[in-house]
């Protein structure tokens, strides 16, 4: 299989899972959806079948869903995750947030770097965890990993489970 085989074509995020957001959060994914479908390095591991590969990301009673398929529609693999490792980051992630589109509105530049610079490491530590909750199911690279840590906190500040 080549790596450009080794991509997504398409995503979707289960609309149940989506509770009532913020325009800040709804901008924040729609930013991540679109960044993770133009770039992105993913695959089942082991796959046996090229992508590219369409995968439907759900949450369901605190486990995280990765349906992936063919972009024919037919079923490769459904991963379910726990959450309960990304807790705390998704929380701290999302205090983060808030506190970084505070600091927009109030216009205090120095503030909003040094929470910018928190934000960032937050991120980057939800996607190192991510990374190894999904060694060994998905293959996949740092970058496209960051994406799909964005999309999980925006299932999870969507339902209010940021702040919970």
């Amino acid at each position: 299989m080549t790596a450009k085989n080794r991509h997504l074509g398409s995503l979707s995020l289960d609309e149940k899972s989506l509770g009532r957001g913020t325009t800040d959060i709804d901008h924040e994914r729609k930013v991540a959806m679109h960044d993770l479908l133009q770039e992105n390095s993913f695959a089942p591991a082991g796959a046996t079948k090229d992508g590219p590969y369409a995968l439907h990301l759900a949450e369901q009673d605190g486990r995280l869903i990765f349906d992936i398929r063919t972009m024919e529609g037919e079923e490769l693999v459904a991963h379910h995750l726990s959450l309960a490792p990304l807790r705390k980051t998704i929380k701290d992630y999302f205090l983060l947030c808030e506190s970084y589109y505070d600091a927009i509105r109030s216009a205090q530049p120095e503030k909003l770097e040094t929470i910018d610079m928190a934000r960032r490491a937050v991120h980057n530590e939800g996607t190192e965890t991510l990374m190894a909750r999904l060694d060994g199911k998905i293959d996949t690279d740092f970058e496209t990993a960051r994406r799909v840590f964005t999309l999980i906190c925006s299932l999870a500040m969507r339902q209010g489970r940021g702040t919970a």
